[in-house]
């Protein structure tokens, strides 16, 4: 069986000792850049390694990019194999924040051709909820080759969102919650408000109260009430820097509504040119 948008915390716990399984932990804090790394030492999932937004599923920060530039794809094969991922591991990423940072992961192993990734419903909260193990030993990695099969036709860049836009080719979707989406505060980027004529859709409304994905049927029934007659390879993803956005990308597949893409550089990349127009409201 084979693992390509969520998994249960039971079903990963009876895995846990499959070495062709990599369990990935993706906590991270954006107030806190190093929370996510401590959090991790202080207690995992059995035989988890640590994926660092920052650092090794994001490139250095310039003038002209978001806050979560995409990475080197070439450097996160490499990184990817040292954490003992081949292209035949079954690959589970998570973190303590309904996905909204596992799901980056989920997504960028997609780019590079491997679909056997989940994202672990729940994340760490619920598999301690559940009573199930935590460790601080660290996991002795056997390193692996991982060879990527780059899908360069996964994202668009501001350019192609520009002409897309003006061409209403594609549906915009912003994963922001709705207060930063009107431009009524934004406690992170230097502009506030959003790209014209996208829609809003905050990813954590593909939760229930329990810190879960809804079923399968109510996201789609809900997107598909969003987007309309749109087919879901015209809808492109963005939020503040391309990070939770994956998060509406993933509820879309987990939903039946397969092939919707991403604006990687999102909010915080297209504010960077003055040019590029603002909505609010």
């Amino acid at each position: 069986m084979t693992y390509t948008t969520l998994i249960s915390a039971a079903t990963l716990h009876q895995q846990l000792n499959n070495p062709d399984w990599i369990i990935v932990d993706c906590r991270f804090s954006l107030a806190d850049a190093e929370a996510g790394a401590k959090a991790y030492r202080h207690g995992h999932i059995p035989n988890a390694r640590y994926a660092h937004l920052d650092k090794d599923l994001s490139s250095a920060i310039t003038d002209f990019t978001g806050r979560h530039p995409l990475p080197n794809f070439a450097l996160l094969a490499k990184k990817l194999g040292d954490w003992g991922i081949s292209n035949n591991s079954q690959v589970v990423a998570y973190d303590d924040a309904g996905g909204a940072f596992a799901g980056r992961l989920w997504w960028l192993l997609r780019c590079m051709g491997h679909d056997k990734v989940a994202v672990l419903d729940g994340g760490i909260k619920h598999w301690q909820k559940q009573g199930l193990p935590i460790t601080t030993t660290l996991p002795a990695v056997k390193p692996a080759t991982f060879r990527p099969y780059l899908n360069d036709g996964a994202w668009l860049n501001a350019l192609q969102v520009q002409n897309s836009t003006a061409k209403k080719s594609i549906r915009l979707i912003d994963a922001r919650t709705p207060e930063r989406y009107r431009g009524e505060q934004e406690p992170i980027d230097p502009v506030a408000g959003h790209i014209p004529g996208a829609l809003n859709r905050a990813f954590q409304l593909n939760l229930d109260g329990n810190g879960l994905f809804l079923s399968a049927e109510k996201l789609r029934e809900q997107f598909k009430r969003l987007i309309g007659a749109t087919a879901p390879e015209q809808v492109v993803h963005y939020c503040g820097s391309g990070v939770t956005a994956c998060h509406n990308l993933l509820a879309m597949e987990y939903a039946g509504l397969t092939g919707s893409k991403l604006y990687a550089g999102s909010w915080s990349e297209w504010i960077r040119n003055k040019n590029r127009a603002v909505a609010e409201g």
